[in-house]
């Protein structure tokens, strides 16, 4: 299986990568995921989604023919890939035409001609992964004509924003010791048999990103598939941590639905499991492409032994703020 993945990336890498300076594209070929679009966008300051979105844009493009779009914070002054530019994400446009949002933002103020696309994509009913720091994806300026998305929104109806409306939560707070204690996943009781947690076993999903705090239970239709026990360590092999830190666990992945103002409801995936780190966790890896596939009603496609190899070299910065390579521009991810 790793030499014909090798052998597809070879082949890949010559001939489907596309795009310009502001993103990374690859466009999907053989696959069941051959005319579908996916639109991935990063921007967060410390968890490295910069890094680990275009490795499972790879994974999806290469192993399932999907076309992958990945977008990033773009410094306008040198037109480098920098996460603590807040302001400009471009090439968001790439939604008209997508079949699914793979989110992993933090805080970003866009402006209104960038955030429309977002919030376009978002209330045409069409579905939404989004990855830990999702929860408080945006945080726009009051005067934005989209205000209320805004991860601590007030507006009656739609409070504390994307985060909470679209995906079930919005930040609280570190459940787990930030930097200290990892994510040991364990399923759900009667979920084992949902399609997004095929070929996942309890302990498969290991995250050194930590437990987030959720309030339970979560709103409306949200089911949980994986809890998130705390562990000693960032070690995978690392006792859990003993105690009401576990007791109850947080529920760190689940689905829900979102109606739009289009009136039609859109499948959504939620984790907050994520940095580059924990992406060389195969079963994580597994827990994200199972998503996408679900995401797209495409659940007859996933299988126990769904390709969710790395695609090329993976090695993964450790999650810091300001911790991102510097002098990166999306042309050289090709």
């Amino acid at each position: 299986m790793r030499l014909l993945s090798l052998f597809a990336a070879i082949c890949f890498s010559s001939s489907a990568v596309a795009g310009d300076d502001s993103s990374f594209v690859l466009t999907g070929t053989n696959g069941p995921g051959k005319g579908k679009s996916i639109v991935l966008v990063s921007g967060d300051e410390e968890y490295r989604s910069e890094e680990m979105l275009p490795a499972l844009a790879r994974i999806l493009a290469v192993h399932h023919g999907f076309s992958c779009t990945t977008l990033f914070a773009i410094d306008p002054k040198d037109g480098t890939i920098n996460p603590n530019v807040t302001t400009n994400i471009p090439g968001l446009s790439a939604l008209k035409n997508a079949d699914l949002l793979i989110l992993f933002t933090r805080f970003r103020n866009l402006p209104d001609d960038q955030m429309k696309y977002i919030v376009d994509y978002v209330e045409s009913g069409k579905p939404v992964i989004g990855i830990r720091t999702a929860t408080h994806a945006f945080a726009p300026s009051k005067d934005s004509k989209y205000a209320k998305y805004h991860w601590q929104g007030k507006e009656k109806g739609y409070e504390q924003g994307f985060g909470r409306q679209v995906l079930g939560e919005t930040w609280i707070a570190h459940h787990g010791k930030h930097g200290q204690e990892g994510t040991r996943g364990i399923l759900a009781k009667g979920q084992e048999s949902q399609p997004i947690l095929k070929g996942i076993k309890d302990g498969d999903v290991f995250g050194k990103s930590d437990v987030y705090r959720v309030r339970l239970p979560l709103p409306g239709d949200c089911v949980p598939l994986v809890y998130g026990q705390c562990t000693k360590s960032l070690d995978s092999k690392s006792d859990p941590v003993a105690g009401k830190e576990n007791d109850p666990m947080m529920p760190v992945a689940w689905t829900k639905t979102y109606t739009g103002t289009a009136g039609k409801k859109a499948r959504v995936f939620a984790t907050t499991i994520g940095c580059a780190q924990d992406f060389s966790s195969e079963g994580y890896r597994r827990l994200l492409t199972n998503a996408a596939f679900w995401c797209l009603g495409m659940e007859s496609q996933i299988t126990d032994t769904l390709d969710v190899d790395l695609v090329g070299e993976y090695k993964p910065s450790p999650f810091k703020v300001n911790g991102f390579r510097k002098g990166v521009k999306p042309s050289d991810l090709k």
